[in-house]
């Protein structure tokens, strides 16, 4: 059994890196074998132990998430068609591609093949799921008609889901911001924040 050494990084990994330009930020990321921790600088110590812990948390569970593989990714499409469609939507391939960037997902219902955009890995769970099952209702009703509406009604998070999805869409189409800071070195793309 782990102990609480055994769950988080050795805590002389850790960077924690002051800024005043931070005013209520607190972010994560990971560089090489040191974690590194971005605060306020007028946070107290105390604060600044609560913090790290926190964000040590948050990127372990964030590396814990793992990506299904394309046969992990056939299980679940096989549990899904098992308790939203009836066991009725039975693939023959269910896999990841890299080839996608204007769908999210597609299905060939005369081959009953599925393809999921590599785009979704990394996204919550309940939104492949969405996907998954839309392509798999693809299988029974290939068109967008009512009937194929009706098929994804069973699953609770549809709506949730697609909101998720068109949220991405439009903060890819937002524009860019002159003089806005970008991601470089000494200010990345943080792995995790909150605020």
């Amino acid at each position: 059994m782990d102990g609480p050494a055994d769950r988080h990084p050795d805590r002389s990994r850790v960077e924690v890196r002051r800024s005043a330009r931070r005013s209520r930020t607190v972010s994560a990321y990971r560089e090489g074998d040191r974690t590194i921790v971005l605060i306020p600088a007028r946070m107290s110590h105390a604060e600044e132990q609560r913090w790290v812990a926190q964000m040590l948390e948050k990127l372990a569970a964030q590396e814990s998430r793992r990506v299904l593989g394309d046969d992990a990714l056939a299980a679940r499409a096989r549990e899904l068609s098992a308790s939203y469609l009836g066991g009725r939507a039975r693939p023959l391939q269910v896999r990841w591609v890299t080839n996608q960037n204007s769908r999210w997902g597609s299905c060939t219902p005369s081959e009953r093949t599925i393809r999921l955009s590599h785009r979704l890995q990394g996204m919550p769970e309940y939104v492949v799921d969405y996907v998954l099952l839309h392509e798999l209702a693809h299988l029974l009703v290939p068109d967008h008609g009512p009937a194929f509406w009706a098929l994804l009604e069973a699953y609770p998070r549809t709506e949730r889901a697609r909101g998720y999805l068109e949220g991405v869409v439009s903060a890819a189409r937002l524009p860019h911001i002159p003089g806005a800071r970008h991601a470089g070195p000494q200010d990345p793309d943080p792995a995790a924040s909150c605020g």
